[in-house]
């Protein structure tokens, strides 16, 4: 029991891994190339391979050859494979319909479940992933075939749709985006029309998941809305704050379908089997149970299918008893998987699915074996190393996505790990009862929910460590790095001195590191005045008014944004939301300063248009209790320090290029002796009013929000009156727009004035500093 096995003791086959490889970076790429390109590659793969294959120059020439064989044979399959289903993507007939926009009428079936979009005004939308199988243009043939779509649906209908579901819709079509094997976009204009009913499995899944929601329904909101998302993926009630948390704490895995959650799973069903003494085989057959059942559970979409096959791959090395088979297992499932939808290439899912796998079956058995022979019991062993392999396996994938490191995720996994099967079995128990036992699905879901405030606390709490994340290159690069440098550590590591150097280094280095993180964190700078967030193409602005007291001008276009710019401010309490117009860019966030945190007062012009925005800022204040006050030139505001106060729009503005803009409240803000001049996104003709009415010296100010994310409809002469120390632009990436003017820019800083743009610096906050002020860019998101 103690020992290894010298089976154990050898060197993984790696023969189909470099096949593997090859075909995933062929499909990846081929994603964004034509199809006749894609050929090519694939055509100088497969010539590669058979060149590589004739070579015989002496035994180590010859193990590299085959190496490279595997990865040119892999890079041939991967692109042909995936060349192919982008020429279904080309097809001339449905290419021709999507270039010209076409009015049709489709015949599709859903793929997965629909999600909805967050929007300004109006029914939410509803985004659903379908295949096409017919598309009927005006006066013309149906054009049958079979092709990945998306949907668009404003109807209610669109809500409540199956996987498998067969229905038809009239709508514009529209260029998807590059990168996917998605031929167009619908924009539905008609309700879904029903031509069939989905599986008994999709028909089973909805009745179960529907019933655990409502046993769920009676607990608090936290571990009400995670309970579902634990035990199915079903996060439609989670609060958005705290699947953030989440996110930061490593532990997300734990309410999205994908391999890492079936990792976790079977980690639970090997606990308990393996305490009962049960043989690999027989282990196996009840992994194979549970994971059929989870499927079905968690509804059969491609996204579950996926995370059970990776499951499956880990049950025929656990059937096997042998660890060299668990590599080749892996290949050969992924590879297979690869071939079969080559989309999953660029899929971050199938990504952490795959090596939360490779975790499970590589890294777990040594690290259980380890902690066993130190005399760790048996249970103890299996729920440490599972839940850490899965962690470290999937590190890279998480550094390359979010650009970070972070030192919480192993211990936040660590100390849940006895909250996830309780959880986890008294949601499926809930699930199971709510169809025949309603009243004894709600007791079993209250049972389960103590557990589940277990994981909430973890989650807050890890979230709002210091230093919980490094920094780390974001992308493939950092992707690879991190990679490579497990790789390393986790070969050399099997040597003692090795282990224990590396022990003592990474110690000496987090111990080094975590002092100047803690005590100088950068992130909220001290001092700071205002931050311009980065929100993308919109308008955040938070002025300081008190510890853990803001005010905040705008929100952004999206809740999530907005909340974690607050979150890493740590502001707690919103004085006052202003809303200098209501805009979707401006407005589209609001939802997100209210999560968690206590808001005051919000504001806005005496505006009507646009009216759909007005009224879902309405909407959500009304929700927490609050009346939107419109207010005008004179209304004013103190707090903490803070001075706020409305300069405009002086007279309401009628007939001009844009009226939301040309009656944006232009605020001026003092605290600490120095100003801010906020325009929202005021144009040339309110800004020209402004200066004519109060004159130069009452717009001076030392910090400016340029109007209207930096565009060229300025007027020169509030520039000259205002000349800032400090210009801040709010502004997205790669916008539409042309914002911000390069010209205008120019000009501010020939002025004198620092010009800092939140798509370049992210969060960028001014600080009062020696007598003077500074800027603190926090770096624009991954």
């Amino acid at each position: 029991m103690g020992g290894v096995s010298p089976e154990a003791r050898r060197v993984p086959d790696l023969r189909l891994a470099g096949f593997t490889v090859g075909l995933w970076s062929a499909a990846l790429s081929a994603l964004h190339l034509s199809a006749g390109r894609g050929l090519v590659v694939g055509a100088v793969g497969l010539l590669s391979a058979v060149v590589l294959g004739r070579l015989d120059r002496g035994w180590w020439v010859g193990a590299v050859r085959w190496i490279g064989v595997a990865v040119a044979l892999g890079v041939g399959c991967g692109a042909v494979a995936t060349a192919a289903r982008v020429s279904v993507r080309e097809a001339p007939a449905l290419a021709g319909l999507v270039a010209a926009g076409a009015t049709v009428q489709v015949e599709v079936v859903v793929r997965d479940d629909p999600r909805p979009l967050a929007t300004t005004s109006g029914p939410p939308t509803h985004l659903v992933a379908v295949d096409l199988e017919t598309v009927t243009a005006e006066d013309s043939a149906p054009v049958r075939l079979s092709a990945r779509a998306l949907v668009l649906g404003a109807d209610p209908g669109w809500r409540g749709l199956l996987p498998g579901q067969r229905v038809a819709t009239s709508g514009r079509l529209m260029a998807p985006r590059p990168g996917d094997l998605r031929a167009a976009v619908v924009s539905a204009r008609t309700p879904p029309r029903l031509l069939g009913t989905p599986s008994w499995a999709q028909r089973g899944a909805g009745v179960l998941r529907a019933g655990l929601q409502r046993a769920c329904e009676p607990l608090p909101d936290d571990s009400g809305g995670l309970l579902p998302g634990l035990v199915v993926g079903d996060t439609s009630r989670l609060d958005p704050a705290l699947e953030e948390d989440f996110r930061t704490t490593g532990l997300t895995h734990l309410t999205a379908v994908s391999g890492t959650n079936v990792a976790i799973v079977l980690g639970v069903v090997l606990f308990v089997v393996r305490r009962a003494r049960a043989g690999p085989v027989l282990c196996a057959v009840l992994c194979a149970v549970a994971l059929v059942g989870f499927v079905i559970l968690a509804r059969p979409s491609p996204s579950v299918i996926r995370a059970g096959a990776m499951g499956a791959i880990g049950l025929l090395g656990l059937a096997a008893g042998r660890s060299r088979a668990a590599v080749p297992a892996l290949a050969a499932g992924a590879a297979v998987l690869l071939i079969a939808d080559p989309e999953l290439a660029a899929d971050a899912g199938f990504a952490l699915s795959v090596m939360a796998t490779a975790g499970l079956l590589l890294i777990a058995p040594v690290w259980r074996d380890g902690l066993r022979r130190r005399g760790f019991p048996a249970g103890v062993a299996e729920a440490l190393a599972v839940p850490a392999a899965a962690q470290v396996a999937c590190g890279p994938v998480v550094a390359a996505i979010s650009g970070t490191v972070s030192l919480v995720a192993v211990p936040a996994n660590l100390v849940a790990v006895p909250a996830i099967a309780p959880a986890t079995l008294c949601g499926v128990l809930a699930a199971v009862l709510s169809p025949v036992w309603p009243a004894g699905a709600e007791f079993v879901a209250w049972a389960g929910h103590w557990p589940t405030e277990w994981l909430v606390l973890v989650a807050h709490t890890g979230a709002r460590l210091p230093a919980g994340a490094l920094p780390w290159p974001g992308g493939a690069f950092g992707g690879v790095l991190l990679a490579v440098l497990t790789v390393v550590f986790l070969v050399a590591a099997r040597r003692v001195v090795v282990r224990r150097l590396a022990t003592v280094v990474a110690l000496g280095a987090i111990l080094g590191a975590l002092p100047v993180r803690l005590l100088a964190s950068g992130w909220p700078p001290t001092g700071w005045l205002v931050v311009a967030c980065e929100v993308g193409q919109g308008d955040a602005v938070v002025l300081a008014a008190g510890p853990g007291r803001a005010v905040v001008v705008d929100a952004g276009p999206e809740p999530d944004a907005i909340d974690r710019c607050l979150r890493r401010l740590g502001v707690e309490q919103v004085a006052v939301l202003v809303v200098s117009h209501f805009h979707a860019d401006h407005i589209g966030g609001v939802t997100g300063v209210f999560r968690g945190r206590e808001v005051g007062a919000v504001i806005g012009p005496d505006w009507p248009e646009p009216a759909g925005g007005r009224r879902a800022v309405t909407e959500v204040a009304a929700a927490a209790g609050i009346a939107v006050q419109s207010v005008g030139r004179g209304w004013a505001y103190r707090s903490g320090g803070l001075i706020l106060e409305v300069l405009g729009p002086i007279t309401p503005m009628r007939g001009t290029n844009s009226d939301p803009n040309n009656n944006s409240l232009i605020l001026r803000a003092v605290s600490g002796g120095r100003s801010v001049l906020l325009l929202g996104d005021a144009e040339t003709e309110e800004q020209e009013d402004l200066v004519s009415v109060l004159g130069a010296p009452a717009l001076r100010a030392d910090v400016l929000k340029v109007a209207h994310h930096g565009s060229a409809l300025q007027a020169t002469s509030l520039l000259d009156a205002v000349r800032p120390v400090v210009a801040l632009v709010s502004v997205g990436r790669d916008n539409d727009y042309g914002h911000p003017n390069q010209v205008l820019l120019a000009r501010i800083a020939r002025g004198g004035a620092r010009v800092l743009r939140t798509d370049e610096s992210g969060d960028v906050a001014v600080v009062v500093a020696g007598g003077g002020l500074g800027v603190v860019a926090r770096g624009v998101s991954a």
